[in-house]
């Protein structure tokens, strides 16, 4: 397995409860997540399911809910088939995000394990910093 961590982190100016509103709300989550639908109930060892389009492409990623701390933590695998690998655990990634309320703020720390290289780490860290822009967009839009 690879060990290549993708990290990026936000400041939104909100309490937690509201960040983690836009993070389960599948409403709000297409709105920065590049119009993905997602479908899972929320609850720690469900499903979780983000279809979608990119590039004229449809898209079925899939994953499970880890761990869900409400407004504090939520933990999912994630795999992707378009990535073109196979379906077995060790292609699927772990992806992290950790809220902290700072005063009239909250912190978003969000991490991404087993990336196969460095590289490819970078261009998940660009990702997930579009994710978490788009995060901030919506919830300081209100």
């Amino acid at each position: 397995m690879a060990d290549h961590l993708a990290t990026a982190e936000t400041e939104i100016s909100a309490s937690p409860a509201q960040v983690w509103n836009a993070l389960t709300d599948p409403d709000q989550i297409s709105k920065y997540m590049f119009g993905s639908q997602v479908e899972t109930d929320w609850q720690q060892g469900s499903p979780i399911v983000w279809k979608g389009e990119y590039d004229g492409k449809a898209y079925e990623d899939k994953g499970e809910i880890v761990e869900i701390e409400p407004e504090r933590l939520l933990k999912v695998t994630h795999f992707s088939p378009s990535s073109g690998q196979e379906d077995v655990p060790d292609n699927y990634h772990t992806v992290v995000y950790e809220l902290a309320g700072q005063g009239d703020s909250t912190r978003v720390t969000l991490s991404q394990d087993n990336n196969a290289s460095e590289d490819e780490a970078e261009r998940s860290r660009g990702t997930w910093e579009m994710v978490l822009t788009g995060l901030k967009e919506v919830v300081e839009r209100g």
